[in-house]
């Protein structure tokens, strides 16, 4: 039976990690990567952890099989992946309806994720309505960046309301990234 809840154990970190291995664009054939999409970050243990442990991240479960995650990562661990710096980076700079983001409260989806044969089922759309029924009391903004290339996560995210708001280029990883926001507080806009 497929459920949606909360990290609760080691063995659900676990979990995480191996989905995530399987999906990293290093370790997927370029139809894949098209046609399914792919996670760009390899997380560490240690700091998934903790992560973890001050904001629980949402995951999909079939059994006690993880088949998704959508991982919750807090503004204070910015120095801890390294590789999402450059978002963190252009949060500080940029502006949302008017102010600075960062006078809003806002957390980052730090990555998301969905087994293969587990696609299509609404799981993607359950693990971030579960984001926003565990975090919206504390948090008016989710923020996050897709890559350009991933055109499968950029469909989903529009449908679940989130507003681009700004692209960049990282040279580290030659990517361009699309940052795109969903606020809680209201309907999202058009466009995408």
């Amino acid at each position: 039976m497929l459920t949606i809840t909360t990290v609760q154990s080691d063995a659900d970190i676990q979990g995480i990690l191996a989905l995530q291995q399987r999906n990293l664009r290093k370790n997927l054939p370029i139809d894949v990567q098209t046609d399914q999409g792919f996670v760009t970050v390899e997380h560490n243990p240690v700091v998934l952890l903790r992560m973890n442990q001050d904001a629980p991240s949402i995951i999909a479960k079939d059994g006690e099989i993880v088949v998704g995650y959508a991982l919750t990562m807090l503004p204070e661990f910015r120095a801890d992946v390294p590789e999402l710096l450059p978002l963190f980076d252009s949060i500080d700079q940029l502006h949302y309806d008017g102010k600075p983001l960062l006078d809003y409260s806002y957390y980052v989806m730090g990555q998301v994720c969905v087994a293969d044969g587990y696609r299509g089922q609404q799981l993607f759309d359950r693990m971030y309505e579960q984001h926003r029924a565990t975090y919206s009391d504390r948090y008016q903004l989710l923020v996050t960046d897709i890559s350009e290339r991933n055109t499968r996560s950029m469909r989903a995210h529009k449908r679940i309301g989130f507003e681009p708001l700004h692209s960049f280029h990282d040279p580290a990883l030659d990517e361009t990234w699309v940052v795109v926001v969903w606020n809680w507080q209201h309907l999202p806009k058009t466009g995408f």
